[in-house]
């Protein structure tokens, strides 16, 4: 028996028409700036995504491409007259940052209010306490998968491979905030494969191409990946070694088609969600 393949696109679709629905009744229009410093062609298609994004459900979006040259102050400056700005509602700077620009300091220096990749010290801070305005994108893109596809977290062992600030763990967060038992591994845990199968829902965010095979899986459990890698021929894959996987598992998110564009989504809620803390209806 294959596993159910959770069709991201699809779900995404969902989400995006839910915001242009609410978008169109709304006077004011959720704006979005987004900031790219540099040339880096995958952070280039990103920002084009996002703008594409912006346009299908009715926003405003601006994107302000800088020089890989522009300095930190600079930036910095147009960080501060985009906080101020009130047809402006999220700020969203692509990383990576070249080499030159202090990434935290840059990070630390968007409002929180406006920090619509929620990686601000005080949205992580209310992650970890429940209380929060914004998730970051792809943790809760997972989870409205999981919602979507009628995978209750409640009361299942669920093990997250990788432990990074954007993913690993607010998504260690977000299942524990829906009662999962929830396990994070890394480059040092003993003794991956023993626990991955001990997993009924397993998010891999690793950087690592098809490391995750069939024999760490436990059948019947739901199989996230939220892996971007390219395999020994260039192509597009993720974490997990789909085609071997998807026998043993109950479910599968697919790479490309799964958890990506479920990120822009999120990014597209979040954006929505701090408009309507501005006042704008």
């Amino acid at each position: 028996m294959s596993a159910m393949v959770i069709d991201g696109k699809v779900i995404s679709a969902k989400v995006r028409e839910e915001i242009k629905e609410e978008v169109m009744k709304m006077t004011d229009k959720p704006g979005l700036a987004v900031v790219i410093v540099g040339e880096d062609p995958a952070s280039k298609v990103y920002v084009r995504n996002k703008e594409k994004g912006c346009e299908e459900v009715g926003f405003y979006s601006e994107v302000h491409a800088l020089p890989e040259r522009t300095t930190e102050e600079e930036l910095l400056s147009l960080i501060n007259k985009l906080n101020v700005r009130s047809e402006i509602d999220g700020i969203l700077v692509q990383l990576p940052l070249p080499g030159h620009l202090n990434e935290k300091k840059v990070i630390n220096s968007i409002n929180p209010e406006k920090d619509v990749d929620a990686f601000h010290p005080v949205n992580t801070g209310k992650i970890m306490i429940g209380d929060y305005d914004f998730l970051p994108c792809t943790p809760a893109g997972v989870m409205r998968l999981l919602e979507e596809s009628n995978i209750d977290v409640s009361g299942k062992n669920c093990v997250v491979v990788g432990r990074s600030n954007i993913v690993g763990k607010p998504q260690a967060m977000l299942l524990l905030r829906k009662n999962g038992t929830v396990t994070i591994c890394h480059s040092k845990t003993k003794d991956l494969k023993a626990e991955c199968r001990r997993a009924d829902i397993l998010v891999v965010a690793m950087g690592k191409a098809r490391f995750i095979t069939s024999d760490y899986i436990k059948p019947g459990a739901a199989v996230i990946d939220v892996g971007m890698d390219r395999d020994e021929n260039g192509k597009l894959c993720g974490d997990v070694d789909f085609n071997g996987v998807k026998e043993v598992a109950g479910a599968i998110t697919p790479v490309p088609g799964g958890v990506g564009p479920m990120t822009i989504a999120m990014l597209l809620t979040n954006t929505l969600n701090a408009a309507k803390k501005h006042g704008k209806r």
